[in-house]
Parts: C-alpha cells; sequence; structure tokens
C-alpha cells in the first residue's frame, strides 16, 4: 500500500490558553523537538477551570512562535494563545511522590499544529492573519 492509498482520522482540538514549560528536548535516539505544557481554559468565564496538554510542538509554524516566547516563558509572563492541538490521547501514570504517591494519575498528550495568535501580558505578540 503507497503513502497516496493511506488514508487517516483526524480529530482537532482548539481553544485558548496558557504556554508553560517550554523546552527543547534532545532524546537519546531521534531529533530534538520542542515540547509545551499548555494550561487550557474553559467553563465560564466568570469560574474558569483547566485543562493541561502535554503537547510536542509539530507544525513548522508552532515550532518558530513557541521558540520565540520561550523567554516569556521563562521570565514568568503570562502567554496566552489561540491553539490548533490534533491527535489527542491519555497516558496514565503512577505518582512518585507527595500525598498522591501510589496513586494513578493521567496525563493528556498532543500535538501542536499551530498558534493562531499569542500575547504576552495582555500585549499583542503574534497573530497568524498579520504573518
Amino acid at each position: 500500500m503507497s503513502n497516496e492509498d493511506t488514508k487517516y482520522f483526524d480529530l482537532y482540538t482548539t481553544g485558548i490558553g496558557y504556554l508553560n514549560r517550554v523546552r527543547e528536548v534532545t532524546p537519546k535516539e531521534g531529533s530534538p523537538f520542542w515540547s509545551v505544557t499548555i494550561a487550557a481554559l474553559r467553563g465560564s468565564t466568570d469560574d474558569a477551570q483547566y485543562s493541561y496538554f502535554e503537547c510536542r510542538a509539530s507544525g513548522k509554524q508552532a515550532q518558530e512562535i513557541v521558540r520565540q516566547l520561550k523567554p516569556a516563558v521563562e521570565g514568568k509572563l503570562k502567554v496566552l494563545v489561540g491553539f490548533t492541538l490534533s491527535d489527542l490521547f491519555a497516558e496514565a501514570y503512577t505518582y512518585k511522590n507527595g500525598d498522591r504517591a501510589g496513586e494513578t494519575g493521567v496525563s493528556l498528550k498532543a500535538r501542536l499544529l499551530r498558534v493562531g495568535w499569542a500575547k504576552v501580558d495582555g500585549q499583542p505578540f503574534y497573530s497568524e492573519q498579520a504573518a
């Protein structure tokens, strides 16, 4: 079967959230990649809740924007983005330390495909329309 015959089911998630933990990961095998945690906002604007996604920046545009925003995140500035994720999945793990040691937790993982816009401390930083 050739690549032309292969078909895929796409699952996209879009939202607004805060960037955290921007880092370049260098695995023992394979190529380095950018990783980020997104604290996605959900629920009422009066009482917003967060869902956390551990993301690998996959799209070229997303990789570049994440790289540019790294200093702001490290400087503890509030970095808010509009994002598109794909291939969302959950991964179970066991807490090793703290009050929840031994309990099972779940990590949501996805690929960060695109950053539609970004603001740093409320000031426009990037907009896909402007680019």
